[in-house]
């Protein structure tokens, strides 16, 4: 097997997490696999893999290798599509993360435009409300809503949200409008933020930083659900502001202490490969960026 052929091997069977798994997607005997994983661990005199009865894991180093090997085989597949006259056309799988309602307003509507211009691009998402490990996920791009970690992760910020606390026209005709972030121990609050006991939001007050502790009704790990509560008039709710967005243009939710707002939060579209990503990530990326930054809800 030559070197590239092992590259691709490892690579696989760091994404299946086994040799078994490897074998199947490669079409491959399970003796080939491991022996072009031997092989490279021989030649780089370096353990890639930990093997256990169970499962594969990889090592640091392999973790770091795994990386490298992706960009120079995706290096590979753009030089071939250039010499073969196909380069003007990104194909292969994408793959991406976002945060789920994020992912089902915006990136969703997005990646249909980008597979409608882009007919050899495949499309995986995974819309979740943690953070993704790009490298170790496989996941090509990411959009992320908070302040970045230094890290080697490639950075574009596209816009900017902010925590607002919002509740239905019903709810505040029958409990009254909150002056000051420490009338919230006063009124019916939902949580979006998930299962503890006794959620803190932040608040600027005269410059400065403050928490209020709620006492939630309704907890929940889910957006959706807290502002289907919301907008039934259960109590005021703390979402990002593009969340609530489209309920407070259509006058079904209503702002609440907005001059108590804490500090915005950016947006940043991410991936790992720099100037060196493939033509399917650069298209995808130049496309979130120019779309989402035109978007007012993020601005």
């Amino acid at each position: 097997m030559d070197r590239l052929q092992a590259m691709a091997t490892f690579v696989a069977v760091v994404d299946g997490g086994s040799f078994a798994s490897a074998a199947r997607k490669l079409e491959l005997s399970p003796p080939v696999v491991t022996r072009a994983v031997a092989e490279l661990e021989e030649r780089l005199q370096l353990r890639l893999l930990t093997r256990t009865t169970r499962m594969v894991r990889v090592t640091e180093a392999g973790a770091r290798y795994a990386e490298d090997c992706r960009r120079i085989l995706a290096e590979v597949e753009e030089a071939e599509s250039a010499a073969t006259g196909t380069h003007g056309a990104p194909r292969g799988t994408l793959s991406l993360t976002a945060p789920v309602l994020f992912g089902q307003m915006y990136v969703t509507p997005l990646l249909v435009r980008y597979l409608k211009r882009f007919p050899e691009v495949d499309a995986q998402c995974l819309f979740l409300d943690r953070v993704v490990n790009l490298m170790e996920e496989g996941v090509d791009v990411a959009v992320r809503i908070a302040e970045l970690p230094d890290s080697s992760l490639q950075a574009v910020r596209v816009g900017r949200v902010r925590r607002v606390l919002v509740a239905a026209p019903a709810y505040l005709e029958a409990h009254g409008m909150p002056k000051r972030p420490e009338d919230l121990p006063d009124h019916v609050t939902v949580s979006a933020a998930g299962l503890s006991a006794q959620p803190e939001w932040r608040f600027s007050v005269d410059g400065q930083p403050r928490t209020q502790r709620v006492a939630p009704r309704l907890r929940t790990t889910t957006n959706d659900s807290a502002i289907s509560a919301t907008l039934a008039g259960l109590g005021i709710a703390r979402l990002l502001s593009y969340q609530a967005a489209p309920h407070v243009a259509a006058g079904t939710l209503v702002p609440v202490l907005q001059e108590f707002e804490s500090a915005p939060v950016p947006i940043h579209v991410v991936h790992q490969e720099g100037r060196r990503a493939t033509k399917k990530v650069r298209d995808f990326i130049d496309m979130a960026v120019e779309s989402l930054r035109a978007d007012p809800a993020l601005r």
